[in-house]
């Protein structure tokens, strides 16, 4: 320890170091436990449970700092902070879960959680069911879209303050178990009471398939879990054969990654070879890991667009990547996030976990595109400092962090290092980071909701081809979101309203299409205003899409 340390307060010369060696020595515990199996993205391994927190040595230092250390200490705290700091040398993506952190992060990588399958929104401090999920338990006993959640249990819940998180812990619980619940309908001011049987409930990381004209199919994947790949394919069949789809488009934007693996058989239906290369993973400890296209595919597909974002990362540049390295199809958008890094998943024993960082991952032609990751915080504020430098509105404002020239199957010029250039740039539209457009959009599902409910009559003769042509967001019904607005509590002015007016009546109009659509109708109105959509589609007529790359050199 140096000597500035020494002249610290006596309280920090016996805990820090203490706790400093506790973590220490059960990282290399861990370490020396790890697999020499390359992984997929996340891949749970079992227990360390001989190894972890509380044996030999570690369990020793605990004991003295109870028994003697001046203060009382909280120990469950003592050792979290030891990790999080020792964590915080490594990388941004090596993580310590609680058992509690783990069971949520479970369920979103698992694709499924235990509940009772509704989709709510909170309106005027009361729970609204704005659908229940198709083949649910909700929907089994009854439970319709527009009823208004006012009883769990014996506990009154409409009118309180709850966030998110305290209303899916009184909904979620154990598959199997009963909850009973007091809704109101309508008009009518009885309360209805149902008695619930919780059950697996999935959560879909592919939000549509549909068709984005006669040819053109569209697939939006917002997560790989571990129903991603089995998701996409029944969307695909369904494009395939129902729709006669022969171009695709996949839209990978927001996307923040999840198991390796599903990316990999996803690549493995967009490449009819066998033993074709799609990613290779290799780390210090782990030797390298190729992973291969099986020669199976199902669906003919014919030329394919990939939309990829500042916020597509881990499995989505995978899967972009392979794409882009085989000239495949063309990658539409802004350079991804640049998550090049592998996790391996140990089970401690008191139900913690860690996910630590074990290798990295490679395109076929050989890129990392992890992004440098020395300094945390200027990592962290990555995106903003891209938007600042004009980097998400000038595709020349890109900066490429690794000179280092790869070639695609076509001998085309990429580069790796910092996240995955696309082939064709698109520019956010600005507005979407504006205050003003930022402050009012929170407010539109709910307005839209009870507009809708309230106005049902007036949308009775649309299907949703005439609802995107024709329907406007008229200023009349603008007025009337701005009123529900201010009686939220908005009471400054906005000056630069009418620059974000467009965008606020696209998002009006895709909410009010949801309702009455369903998803489909959501992204089928937000779509038709998308610029990078709108560019997929443009390059899809091409006879040759490839073209476009032979023209950039």
């Amino acid at each position: 320890m140096d000597q500035k340390h020494e002249n610290n307060s006596i309280g920090a010369k016996v805990w820090l170091p203490l706790a400093f060696a506790l973590v220490l020595i059960g990282g290399m515990f861990i370490g020396m436990q790890l697999q020499s199996a390359a992984p997929p993205m996340v891949v749970e391994r079992g227990n360390l449970a001989g190894n972890s927190v509380g044996q030999g040595k570690i369990e020793e230092l605990i004991r003295y700092i109870e028994a003697k250390y001046v203060d009382e200490v909280d120990r469950d705290k003592l050792i979290q902070e030891a990790i999080d700091e020792v964590l915080s040398k490594l990388d941004p993506h090596s993580t310590y879960f609680t058992a509690e952190e783990l069971q949520e992060a479970t369920e979103q990588l698992e694709g499924s959680f235990d509940g009772i399958g509704v989709e709510f929104m909170v309106v005027d401090d009361t729970i609204v069911i704005v659908s229940p999920l198709a083949g649910g338990p909700s929907e089994a006993v009854g439970i319709l879209a527009g009823d208004k959640i006012i009883s769990v249990e014996d506990s009154i819940i409409a009118g309180l303050e709850l966030t998110n998180r305290d209303i899916v812990n009184f909904l979620r619980g154990e598959r199997g178990s009963e909850v009973r619940i007091g809704v109101k309908r309508g008009n009518d001011s009885r309360i209805r009471h149902f008695n619930i049987t919780r059950d697996k409930i999935p959560m879909n990381s592919v939000d549509i398939a549909y068709m984005l004209d006669e040819k053109t199919g569209y697939i939006k994947v917002n997560r790989f879990s571990a129903t991603t790949y089995e998701e996409f394919m029944q969307g695909l069949e369904k494009l395939v054969e129902k729709e006669d789809m022969e171009d695709l488009v996949i839209d990978l934007r927001h996307n923040p990654g999840g198991y390796l693996q599903q990316a990999t058989n996803i690549l493995s239906q967009l490449f009819k070879d066998k033993d074709k290369l799609l990613v290779y993973t290799e780390g210090r400890a782990v030797s390298r890991n190729d992973y291969e296209s099986s020669g199976r595919a199902f669906f003919d597909v014919d030329d394919i667009v990939v939309l990829i974002d500042e916020g597509s990362a881990s499995a989505s540049e995978i899967l972009a990547g392979a794409v882009q390295d085989h000239d495949r199809g063309i990658i539409v958008g802004r350079r991804s996030f640049g998550k090049g890094l592998v996790q391996e998943q140990y089970r401690l024993r008191d139900g913690s976990a860690l996910r630590l960082t074990v290798a990295r991952y490679y395109t076929p032609s050989g890129r990392s595109i992890q992004k440098p990751y020395n300094d945390l915080d200027q990592y962290n504020q990555d995106v903003i400092a891209r938007y600042e430098s004009g980097e998400l509105t000038e595709a020349d404002k890109m900066s490429i962090q690794d000179s280092t020239k790869y070639y695609t199957a076509d001998g085309h010029v990429v580069y790796g290092g910092g996240g995955l250039f696309p082939d064709v740039f698109v520019p956010i539209d600005t507005n979407l980071f504006s205050d003003t457009y930022l402050l009012l959009r929170q407010y539109i599902p709910e307005f839209t909701f009870g507009y809708v409910e309230d106005n049902n009559a007036q949308f009775s003769e649309y299907t949703l081809e005439k609802f995107v042509e024709r329907y406007t967001v008229s200023n009349a019904l603008f007025g009337e979101f701005m009123d529900y607005v201010r009686t939220k509590g908005l009471k400054e002015e906005l000056p630069n309203l009418k620059n974000v007016r467009k965008e606020l009546d696209l998002l009006i109009k895709a909410r009010i299409a949801r309702q009455l659509f369903g998803d489909e109708g959501f992204f089928t109105v937000l779509n038709s205003n998308d610029e990078m959509v709108r560019k997929a589609l443009e390059i899809l007529k091409e006879p040759d899409p490839l073209v476009l790359l032979k023209d950039e050199e």
